[in-house]
């Protein structure tokens, strides 16, 4: 019931369609028959970076669905729905209160821009706001012209970087891309992990006043919070189970989830994986890393994975872990891997270019090790942060999917120098393992979701 009443609620406030999920309407019988080429992949790796739209990076490679086809989308109106005659000053959102970043000029012609005239891929950008409801107010219903007016870093979110000569760019040309990659809830990291996991929003039905988003008899957004006003944590929340040291009220963390995940489908099937993240053995011991995001844990939040559980303890790890088990040939077939803050390409606290240096050394390591001959890397990224995009999302429920952000497949059996436009999101992923390894779906964001076969030979 609370599902349903939150779902009005949100058509409501955005005027999205509610329906069965678009994809369902194209995966005639939703197959259970492992495909040919998915036959093949003996272990997944999926990589999860940080808060990149795909225009922001991807934007002029060629063969995509890029910048040179913006259309209207490219001029962005006010919260009056009209055009800026030129954007608003970039805005440092570190700076208290924020003030123009003096590095990007004052005013910016009303579009997309090239960053790199003012600030390098070395250099750290302005972070922006990637929330709940500011990202559909930015969407608006598709027309994606909105971004600017809805953020805190003013024309910050219309810049685009010449990646050109990045690690991803030259293994998108090695290997595949796809330009039809959406992340599956909208706002930000802590969502879109959930999601990742579970293809869910985790439900804090006792969430305290103070925390919950509000909406008017019309609505309209009243008050913005971490959990919507029908119990689900939608914004950055931490778990009671990992957190901050500093974060010890239980009335403001999230409480123990017990819907399943993506780990509960492959136990039953006795396949063997884990979630391996930087800073995480230092985390647990409570003495985090400065950059270690609690949030980007979403295995964390779950009663079966409570730290000292045998599902923790054998599926939970640290960054330390994956060096040690991919040379060993220890990988399990499904790998799922969390850089730490200072190589997660997130705006405001890390670089691209360190990001993605990490990442080329990372791939590199896996290609050469024992597991290669059958693996699939996927690369994605958790959200857009708050970043423009002009492809407008496909709708599915009242969580989304969000902006699009870069999706990268590398492995022996993948298309070379493919692009796909095949629209995938996170349930896409979880439906491509549970297909590949005879596992349930966890929910209906996969259930019904398009597998990435796609992508392979």
């Amino acid at each position: 019931m609370r599902l349903a009443q939150g779902a009005a609620v949100a058509a409501c406030l955005f005027g999205f369609a509610l329906a069965v999920p678009a994809q369902a309407q194209n995966v005639p019988g939703i197959s259970t028959q492992v495909p040919p080429e998915l036959a093949k992949i003996g272990h997944i790796v999926v990589i999860f970076e940080e808060n990149r739209s795909f225009d922001n990076l991807f934007g002029h490679f060629p063969g995509t669905d890029g910048l040179a086809h913006t259309g209207a989308a490219g001029t962005q109106v006010d919260r009056e729905g009209k055009p800026y005659a030129a954007l608003p000053p970039v805005l440092d959102t570190a700076a208290k209160p924020p003030a123009p970043d003096p590095r990007f000029p004052l005013n910016l012609p009303n579009g997309p821009f090239p960053i790199d005239g003012y600030a390098s891929l070395q250099q750290k950008t302005p972070d922006m706001i990637h929330a709940f409801y500011q990202e559909q107010l930015q969407i608006n219903d598709g027309r994606m012209d909105s971004y600017v007016a809805w953020s805190n870093a003013a024309s910050m979110v219309m810049g685009w970087f010449d990646a050109s000569g990045t690690q991803q760019w030259r293994l998108a040309h090695e290997y595949a891309l796809g330009d039809r990659m959406f992340h599956s809830a909208f706002g930000g990291s802590f969502l879109n992990h959930a999601f990742l996991v579970c293809s869910c929003a985790f439900e804090w039905e006792d969430a305290p006043p103070a925390i919950r988003a509000q909406i008017d008899s019309t609505g309209r957004l009243v008050k913005d919070g971490q959990v919507t006003p029908d119990g689900y944590a939608v914004n950055t929340s931490r778990s009671v189970y990992l957190h901050p040291p500093d974060e010890t009220d239980p009335a403001l963390l999230v409480p123990p989830q017990t819907m399943p995940h993506i780990g509960d489908r492959l136990d039953a099937q006795g396949i063997g994986w884990a979630w391996y993240s930087g800073g995480y053995d230092n985390a647990m011991a409570g003495k985090p890393d400065k950059l270690f995001q609690f949030h980007h844990q979403p295995l964390a939040y779950f009663k079966d994975l409570a730290p000292g559980t045998p599902g923790q303890l054998a599926h939970l790890k640290d960054y330390t872990d994956l060096l040690a088990d991919i040379p060993a040939d220890r990988l399990p077939p499904v790998v799922f891997y969390k850089p730490i803050g200072e190589w997660n390409l997130h705006p405001g606290y890390a670089s691209v270019a360190d990001g993605d240096a990490h990442l080329a050394d990372l791939v590199a390591k896996l290609q050469a090790s024992p597991a290669w001959k059958d693996m699939l890397i996927l690369v994605t990224y958790d959200e857009n942060g708050g970043q423009w995009d002009h492809v407008a999302p496909p709708r599915r429920d009242r969580w989304g999917p969000g902006t699009r952000i870069p999706l990268l497949a590398i492995g022996p059996t993948v298309k070379r120098g493919f692009i796909d436009h095949t629209p995938y999101d996170f349930g896409s992923i979880l439906r491509t393992i549970t297909l590949r390894f005879g596992a349930d779906p966890v929910g209906d964001a996969d259930r019904y979701a398009y597998p990435m076969v796609n992508l392979l030979q």
